[in-house]
C-alpha cells in the first residue's frame, strides 16, 4: 500500500475511537462522498493496515476480575522450545497476549480469569506443565489507569 495521506489517518483515527461508525457518518467527518470513502476503506482492510474489528468488553462486569501479567523464562531459548511454548499457550484462552520480549524473561504473558484459585488452578495445571517453561514470575494487576488500543499515528 501507499503511503498514508491525512485522509487516510482521520479514517484511522476515527474507526479506532468508533469501529461501528456507519460509511455515511464517516464520509462526512472526512468530508468524502460515500462510495470514496468506502473504498479507503476496504484498501486499508485489504493491506493490513486494519487487521479487525471489536468490541471492548468490560472483564469484571462479565465476571472476570484478576488480571495478571506473567514473565516466562523458557528452558533454552531456541527456535523448538519457542514454536512448543507458542503452540502450547495458543490453546489457552485466559492468555489474551504473549509477548516475545528482552531482558531477564522470554515472554510477558497478560492472563485475565475469573477469581485468584481459578488464576491458580491455570497457572498449576496449565502453564507451569508446559515442558519447556524453566520459571514464571506473576504480578497481579491491581489497578489499570489506562488501557488504550488507540494508536498515535504519525
Amino acid at each position: 500500500m501507499k503511503a498514508l495521506d491525512k485522509t487516510d489517518r482521520k479514517i484511522l483515527d476515527i474507526l479506532q475511537s468508533n469501529a461501528k461508525i456507519t460509511n455515511a457518518q464517516l464520509a462526512q467527518e472526512i468530508g468524502l462522498s460515500p462510495a470514496p470513502t468506502l473504498e479507503r476503506v476496504k484498501k486499508l482492510e485489504n493491506s493490513g493496515i486494519i487487521r479487525s474489528y471489536h468490541a471492548k468488553l468490560d472483564a469484571q462486569t462479565v465476571g472476570l476480575g484478576v488480571n495478571t501479567f506473567v514473565m516466562v523464562s523458557l528452558k533454552g531459548h531456541n527456535k523448538d522450545n519457542i514454536e512448543k511454548f507458542i503452540d502450547s499457550i495458543d490453546r489457552i484462552d485466559e492468555i489474551v497476549e504473549c509477548h516475545h520480549v528482552t531482558g531477564s524473561s522470554d515472554f510477558i504473558l497478560k492472563i485475565i480469569s475469573q477469581d485468584i484459585s481459578t488464576y491458580q488452578k491455570l497457572m498449576m495445571e496449565k502453564v507451569s506443565n508446559i515442558d519447556v517453561v524453566d520459571n514464571m514470575q506473576s504480578m497481579v494487576i491491581l489497578s489499570t489507569f489506562k488501557d488504550s488500543k488507540v494508536l498515535s499515528i504519525p
